[in-house]
């Protein structure tokens, strides 16, 4: 093995398979880059957290995992949703909250959902995913289903008490869950060391008693070796596993944040390690990528994104009627 992240060119079956990380990466972002179009045009709503710059993450975990697994998400989860195979028109569409959503429009952008994928959210409570994971795990361990879990979460989700409890709980019952803690140096506004005494958070699950150690999350090779590697294990009977996913978000918090928490040069430094450009860079060098399989590519997302915008902008919304459907309303003991 030589090169950055230890890989080298391969096998035909090898460079096909690197060209579709590099499509999945530039999906993700090309949509979040329409996103942000969107909603500064006044198409989108609400609150809206960008992946960009964290592509690698997403794209890597999602070799290691089969169409049986579960994941659970956290509110910067458009990457993870399209990675896992929600149509793009689908989430898009929820983006516009429209009943083609595939939260029927009811979720926006903090709450895709597919139970058929076994995505199961976008929550929008940091560290909300956590408990779910370990029910999930719980659930399958129970029934003796041959699944993993993976949950994604943010740095800032390991100062919160759930996070504890739930490594805790996930150790001592030797669940099968494959934690993956996408630290960004940033809990919304608060950088990585004014928030943890110990900002090794791989060392913090290690602590446990959990197989934990940190990744590049800037190299979609590193990230996938590291996943398959864990994954492997927690399928084995290993336990769970933790994976400390040191990435950059290039935008703000959400697209509110005046980001005022950080300087231009440190964003600036960290565009020099894009996972997508360096990725290109990668294959151009091993000759697995020429410029007009590059064209291509982008020509093909730009498609599939356009046609997504087409179809949300056409779909219907929830009639007025039907708002109180599927709301939850305990009745009075008479």
């Amino acid at each position: 093995m030589t090169g950055h992240g230890g890989f080298a060119p391969q096998a035909p079956a090898a460079a096909a398979h690197r060209s579709e990380l590099l499509a999945e990466m530039l999906l993700i972002r090309r949509f979040e880059e329409k996103c942000v179009e969107l909603y500064s045009a006044g198409e989108i709503r609400g609150f809206v957290h960008l992946y960009i710059g964290e592509e690698a993450v997403a794209v890597g975990v999602n070799q290691a995992l089969t169409p049986e697994d579960n994941i659970v998400s956290t509110y910067r989860e458009h990457g993870h949703a399209l990675v896992r195979g929600i149509p793009v028109d689908a989430v898009m569409a929820e983006m516009y909250g429209k009943t083609t959503g595939c939260s029927k429009g009811r979720g926006g952008s903090m709450h895709l959902f597919d139970a058929r994928r076994r995505f199961y959210g976008g929550n929008a409570i940091v560290g909300g995913g956590l408990p779910l994971s370990i029910g999930l795990a719980l659930a399958d361990q129970m029934r003796g289903d041959q699944r993993i879990t993976a949950c994604f979460f943010g740095d800032g989700a390991v100062a919160e008490g759930e996070f504890h409890e739930c490594l805790n709980l996930a150790a001592l019952w030797d669940l099968p869950v494959l934690f993956c803690c996408e630290n960004n140096r940033y809990a919304m506004g608060t950088a990585l060391d004014r928030e943890h005494a110990q900002t090794d958070l791989a060392l913090r699950a290690a602590s446990y008693g959990i197989t934990a150690w940190p990744v590049d999350g800037m190299d979609v090779l590193s990230v996938e070796h590291a996943a398959r590697r864990a994954a492997e294990a927690v399928r084995a009977g290993g336990g769970p596993h933790f994976l400390e996913l040191r990435t950059y978000r290039f935008r703000a918090h959400s697209m509110y944040d005046p980001e005022l928490y950080r300087t231009k040069e440190e964003v600036e430094a960290w565009k020099a390690r894009d996972p997508i450009a360096t990725f290109t860079a990668r294959l151009r060098d091993w000759c697995v990528l020429s410029e007009d399989d590059l064209g291509a590519l982008e020509a093909t997302v730009a498609r599939e994104i356009d046609d997504a915008v087409q179809t949300a902008e056409a779909g219907p919304w929830e009639p007025v009627e039907d708002l109180a459907k599927d709301v939850y309303t305990p009745v009075s003991p008479s």
